[in-house]
């Protein structure tokens, strides 16, 4: 498993002598329905005969409510200063460009 991340860059402040990124990571997420992760998660749970009796009562009952979309992945997100040298050095990133960020050499 790979410890380098890609992430986008969100954000850049520029104060003349550093300058801030913010980073998130570049992962693209599908929303997904709360009903679908219900009928989803009873479905494991039940042998076929049981399965056939009660998705149609339970999809009726699910037909009845509100549809939540949720995110499946919660995204990382860093904000790092660098002296603006380090930062000419590394190619002059903008706005959207991307960036790998090794997470093994992250200290704390």
């Amino acid at each position: 498993m790979s410890a380098t991340n890609e992430f986008r860059i969100a954000q850049m402040a520029d104060n003349g002598k550093t300058i801030q990124l913010t980073l998130v990571e570049n992962v693209s997420t599908e929303p997904i329905s709360q009903k679908q992760m219900i009928i989803d998660n009873v479905a494991k749970k039940l042998d076929t005969d049981t399965k056939e009796q009660i998705m149609p009562l339970l999809e009726a009952i699910l037909q009845a409510q509100p549809t939540v979309n949720i995110k499946t992945y919660q995204q990382t997100q860093i904000t790092i200063a660098m002296p603006k040298s380090r930062y000419e050095s590394i190619g002059r990133p903008q706005v959207g460009s991307l960036m790998g960020i090794d997470l093994r050499k992250i200290q704390s």
